[in-house]
């Protein structure tokens, strides 16, 4: 499976639909900044959602997203651009897995349903839940959606 969705992605890049780089910051568990031909960009990994700084298993999440991808080339596969201007992007590593999908699968970040139907990430996450890995091993983890709309004083809660 990961060789298919290598090959996706890589088929992606060649028709100019991505760019390599190299992971020169983690800002929180699901943005990193990529150096690219001397120019910073920052990637929002699509379809993922993931703890807040300041938010229980924030740091956790960050310190893993460094581990994986920190200092490393990598492959970012575009998604488009969120209102902030990043870079939505699912990020190929070296090995030929998914930085979005091993946050998941270890359980730091949710499937961000929201904006994806993908079949595998629901399934990653499922099974992070069932495992109890990282931060479903909170009984009650609270969603950063929440989180956000927390602390901007909202009421309402959307997913």
């Amino acid at each position: 499976m990961r060789t298919v969705c290598a090959l996706v992605l890589l088929s992606s890049l060649v028709l100019g639909e991505g760019f390599q780089g190299k992971v020169i910051g983690v800002i929180d568990g699901d943005t990193v900044e990529v150096l690219v031909q001397r120019e910073s960009k920052r990637v929002r990994l699509f379809a993922i959602d993931a703890p807040e700084n300041g938010q229980a298993f924030g740091r956790r999440v960050r310190e893993a997203a460094g581990r994986l991808a920190f200092g490393r080339t990598v492959k970012v596969v575009r998604h488009g651009t969120d209102r902030y201007g990043r870079t939505l992007g699912e990020i190929l590593l070296s090995d030929g897995s998914i930085l979005n999908e091993r946050l998941v699968e270890q359980g730091w970040a949710w499937h961000y349903t929201r904006y994806s139907n993908s079949p595998r990430l629901a399934e990653l996450e499922m099974a992070a839940r069932r495992a109890r890995r990282g931060l479903w091993a909170d009984p009650q983890p609270v969603p950063p959606w929440e989180f956000r709309q927390t602390r901007r004083g909202s009421t309402t809660t959307t997913r």
